[in-house]
């Protein structure tokens, strides 16, 4: 027996997608903090001295955090490259302006503090505050669009066509969902300067944190019923074939309303991905309100965990329907890279991942503690 055939090509298949979810909140939990930090420094950090706290609060961290990112999109390219050529080329320009973002962040810490000049550092500040938020809305923007399906086929050759534009991905339902992922994303960030600032930045990342995760709740809330009313999902009405060959063209699959809420019909169990959501942004608001930092960061952390979740728990097993050809949709089962690819990921993420998560654990732990205003002041013990 060939070593790979030893793990089958459907479980392979269901691992990583697994794997891509685990990914995806592990950016968006480590990440995320990073991001709403910067959404709140112009508002929770008043002058230089407390937007500096701000800023070194995430200042040894935030480049770890994007390895998440980068091991998700290379597990894209690698696991589902079908999925990565419809959304890389469909969502080139958002993807660009993402790009955009995450490059003027570390340029603006690095060039913040090189001029003792009030107009000069609000620039950089106003400049941190849009890499947070661009990224942080188009992610959302996207999921939103996915929801919906997007408008591209196949030929018979595989040969991609997307029909779409930049601007039709901004309708009212994706940016819906922006909005949601940017209240998250505030709440964590909110959550994370409470835990590592003090004094009135804390207090005043307290009182953000706590709307945004009142915003949170209502907008995942309209999402979701917007979702069930309005929005069609997409349904496979061809027989399953797990482990046949990648070509989404083999199914019929129609769009149909409310399809997206079908798999917590039969599986009840999945509502725990919602519900999740909910609970952990509402104790989130509660613990922000009663000064529970550990508490208020990890159920941030629980609510976005449960939120992205409840989105690959309603799409399975989509994982980019087409609004204009439905069967050409890419699913868990027609969309992967070949057994052995997969398999020969698996072990490469199973010697690593745990690696990268040791390393990470380790370095939170060391820089566990407050960022102290006073030494950041005197020009010693920080980053930035």
């Amino acid at each position: 027996m060939i070593l790979h055939d030893l793990i089958s090509y459907e479980l392979l298949r269901l691992i990583w997608w697994l794997l891509i979810g685990v990914l995806l909140i592990g950016f968006a939990i480590t990440d995320g903090f990073d991001l709403g930090a910067a959404m709140l420094l112009p508002f929770a950090g008043r002058d230089d001295l407390e937007r500096r706290v701000i800023i070194n609060s995430v200042g040894p961290v935030w480049e770890g955090n994007q390895v998440w990112l980068i091991l998700g999109g290379g597990a894209i390219f690698a696991a589902w490259p079908q999925l990565y050529a419809v959304s890389f080329s469909g969502f080139y320009l958002a993807m660009f302006a993402i790009l955009v973002a995450l490059i003027v962040r570390p340029v603006a810490f690095k060039f913040r503090g090189k001029r003792d000049e009030a107009a000069w550092r609000a620039r950089w500040d106003w400049a941190l505050f849009v890499s947070g938020l661009v990224p942080a809305l188009i992610f959302g923007v996207a999921i939103g669009n996915v929801l919906q399906g997007v408008p591209f086929r196949l030929s018979p050759d595989m040969h991609i066509f997307y029909d779409g534009s930049f601007f039709g991905l901004l309708n009212p339902f994706a940016l819906l969902c922006g909005l949601v992922s940017v209240a998250m994303l505030v709440t964590h960030g909110g959550a994370w300067l409470v835990l590592k600032t003090d004094g009135v930045v804390a207090e005043r990342a307290r009182r953000f944190g706590g709307w945004a995760a009142l915003a949170t709740l209502v907008s995942y809330a309209s999402a979701g019923l917007v979702l069930w009313l309005w929005v069609d999902g997409y349904r496979v009405t061809s027989a399953l074939v797990t482990d046949g060959p990648s070509n989404p063209l083999l199914k019929t699959a129609v769009a149909q309303p409310g399809a997206w809420f079908i798999n917590y019909a039969t599986s009840p169990w999945l509502w725990i991905a919602p519900a999740t959501g909910f609970i952990g942004a509402a104790t989130a608001w509660v613990s922000l309100h009663f000064r529970r930092e550990l508490l208020a960061l990890c159920s941030s952390a629980a609510g976005i965990a449960g939120i992205v979740l409840s989105v690959g728990a309603s799409m399975f097993p989509f994982i980019l329907p087409s609004s204009i050809e439905p069967r050409a949709s890419l699913t868990v089962w027609d969309s992967s890279s070949s057994q052995l690819t997969l398999f020969i990921m698996l072990v490469v993420t199973a010697v690593f991942i745990p690696i990268v998560v040791v390393y990470t654990t380790w370095v939170y732990h060391v820089l566990w503690g407050k960022v102290d205003a006073v030494a950041i002041r005197d020009d010693r013990g920080h980053a930035y």
